[in-house]
């Protein structure tokens, strides 16, 4: 019998365990990439980076079938479906011998993990809303943001101690404490009298419904910018402090520092976002994130890297200024659209991962001998950001 009792304080950590699944699948690979690409052939190691961009081509597929279907059937179910589609895939890139075999199911891990990342957030839109949802989001990833900073060390460790296949088996394991925990104190957050009747046509009119919210477009079309740029970081990150500067092992360490910058500026984004409003804060952190890289690249143009403090200063500047943005960006574009909050959220994620895959793909590829393309990645989509804000009413930039 499942118990109804729940404190705030679980909400916040269950959906923060459920949306780090994803976080979980992604980072405690970092450090496994050079010997993954070993075992299953990779050549060019720079190819490396599709198993980190492939699960978000997964992830923003999947929104559009688990999101819709969970304004229908429900939220829990839907995040039962997905976790049945992550073993499946999680075995398929254990027994993976070929780079075509391990980018499918990288793929259908994105796919099924979609479920938890998209419906979390739908079940916090259907208990909270406003600068409270904010508030609410923001103290859900600073716990989120934990896992990134743990998971390439013990990736590390895992991978030193059994070989990659055991970071996969950890996962499945963790994502079964979840579900359990999800399935024993959660109660489901969808009443029956809200959930939309299944049809053919219920994504196209949450499309329908979804175009007629500015801001609601605008602030998705922002987070496909700014989920991008990072993405270019996190694809290609290992390469960079492995190759560029020669620090394998030192790499988990420096990857939990930069994720504590992102978790820091979460945590302090939960207190500041109720005092200024979510629209003040993305403005003033749009503005510095694109700051910050166009001086980056003023500085280092045409140059070999800076030392590896100066990267990290850089690299934890842009990072405190993401850590504001995550969290308000998504409330944002899901504040005006809370009566279609499973198609909503699927829509949303489905538009900024589609738009990230290919910005860190392209982008990637010229991460090679210097770190400077991922910093004019950074700027350009923080400039492309600060137009989409232009682009909203005079009276609003002015407030």
């Amino acid at each position: 019998m499942q118990l109804k009792q729940q404190s705030q304080l679980e909400f916040i950590a269950l959906m923060a365990s459920l949306m780090s699944l994803v976080a979980l699948s992604i980072d405690a690979l970092l450090p496994a990439l050079e010997q993954i690409g070993i075992s299953i052939g990779i050549v060019n190691t720079t190819d490396n980076q599709l198993l980190i961009t492939m699960i978000f081509l997964g992830l923003g597929f999947g929104q559009l079938i688990f999101g819709p279907l969970s304004d229908s059937f429900g939220r829990k179910p839907m995040i039962y479906t997905g976790f049945i589609i992550f073993i499946i895939a999680s075995l398929i890139c254990v027994s993976s011998t070929s780079l075509e075999i391990m980018i499918l199911g990288r793929i259908l891990q994105g796919i099924g993990l979609s479920a938890p990342r998209t419906i979390s957030i739908a079940m916090v839109r259907d208990s909270f809303s406003g600068d409270y949802m904010a508030k609410i989001m923001s103290f859900i990833v600073v716990i989120f943001i934990l896992v990134p900073v743990v998971a390439p060390a013990i990736g590390k460790l895992m991978l030193d101690a059994y070989g990659w296949k055991f970071i996969f088996n950890s996962q499945l394991i963790y994502g079964v404490i979840v579900i359990l925990w999800l399935w024993l104190r959660q109660p489901e957050t969808l009443d029956e009298d809200s959930r939309i009747k299944f049809s053919f046509r219920l994504f196209i009119n949450g499309i329908k419904e979804f175009i007629k919210y500015k801001e609601a477009i605008i602030f998705t079309l922002i987070s496909g910018f700014i989920t991008g740029s990072f993405m270019v970081y996190l694809s290609s990150s290992e390469h960079i402090f492995r190759e560029q500067y020669n620090l394998s092992e030192e790499f988990p360490f420096i990857f939990a520092g930069l994720a504590i910058s992102v978790g820091f500026a979460t945590f302090l984004n939960g207190t500041f976002v109720v005092r200024f409003g979510m629209k003040n804060m993305v403005k003033t952190f749009t503005a510095l994130f694109a700051l910050v890289s166009l001086f980056y690249i003023l500085l280092f143009f045409q140059k070999q890297n800076p030392s590896i403090i100066v990267l990290i200063i850089f690299f934890g500047l842009q990072f405190f200024c993401i850590g504001f943005l995550f969290g308000n960006l998504r409330a944002l574009a899901m504040q005006p659209i809370g009566h279609i909050a499973g198609v909503g959220a699927a829509i949303n994620g489905f538009v900024s991962t589609i738009m990230a895959v290919p910005i860190a793909t392209y982008i990637g590829k010229f991460v090679t001998v210097t770190s400077l393309p991922v910093f004019i990645g950074f700027f350009v989509c923080g400039t492309l950001s600060l137009l989409l804000l232009a682009s909203l009413n005079i009276k609003w930039l002015k407030s």
